[in-house]
């Protein structure tokens, strides 16, 4: 599954690489989810949806919040995401990678170009699904690297996951999530499973993951202590 995003001021621009990326994408896992019409609103509301975009493509020249400004504050809450800038000018090219840019595209987007790119983009993306859980919710698609998710836990028919950015509810088993994520993470009580690298403290009745306190119960107690001790002590 790959998310799209387009931000740029001019309606002609957003709708000639709307049209060009339509030609390459996969239908049905690959798709154009949002276009932004400044750097503004781009910027607040992917700060309110993390996860939710895996691609921005992201024009330079913009009115109010350029983007190269708006690149940087996305940086500010989201270091995942991977921008594209696309440009009628070469000289902004070195401050890109400042803000950690995947690429340029000039202007006007050339179909090659953009297949060339977006293959890069498939084959990252490749790489990164084994270290990634993808969640629905009604707020829509969240898609976490393990290495942000504090834990989960089980709230009757639904399932919690914690990061330190906030908690998303989907419909879901605990069981299964922890048949999946057995290698990342350690079921310590029925309704929970942990992310052993975020624990502060590890007791005989309850483990403090992230400053949240977490019962340990008896059932799970012998099989998880040592793997949680053994990460702190090693990191594995």
């Amino acid at each position: 599954m790959l998310r799209i995003a387009i931000c740029d001021d001019e309606t002609d621009a957003r709708d000639a690489l709307r049209i060009q990326l339509e030609k390459i994408l996969i239908e049905d896992s690959e798709s154009i989810v949002y276009e932004f019409s400044s750097g503004t609103n781009a910027a607040s509301w992917l700060k309110n949806h993390p996860g939710e975009i895996d691609l921005l493509f992201l024009d330079v020249e913009m009115k109010g919040l350029n983007g190269m400004e708006t690149a940087g504050k996305i940086r500010t809450f989201d270091e995942q995401i991977l921008i594209v800038f696309v440009t009628g000018y070469s000289d902004y090219v070195f401050d890109g990678y400042r803000v950690g840019a995947l690429d340029y595209l000039m202007k006007p987007v050339r179909e090659e170009k953009l297949r060339q790119l977006i293959g890069r983009v498939r084959a990252k993306s490749a790489q990164e699904e084994s270290r990634t859980f993808t969640l629905k919710n009604i707020d829509g698609t969240w898609r976490f690297f393990h290495s942000d998710i504090l834990y989960f836990y089980s709230d009757r028919r639904k399932v919690i996951l914690v990061t330190a950015k906030g908690a998303y509810p989907f419909y879901a088993r605990l069981d299964e999530i922890a048949a999946r994520l057995s290698s990342d993470f350690v079921r310590i009580h029925q309704r929970y499973l942990i992310n052993p690298a975020h624990v502060d403290y590890l007791g005989s009745e309850s483990v403090t993951v992230c400053g949240q306190e977490l019962p340990c119960s008896r059932k799970y107690r012998e099989s998880a202590l040592p793997k949680i001790a053994r990460f702190m002590m090693d990191g594995q």
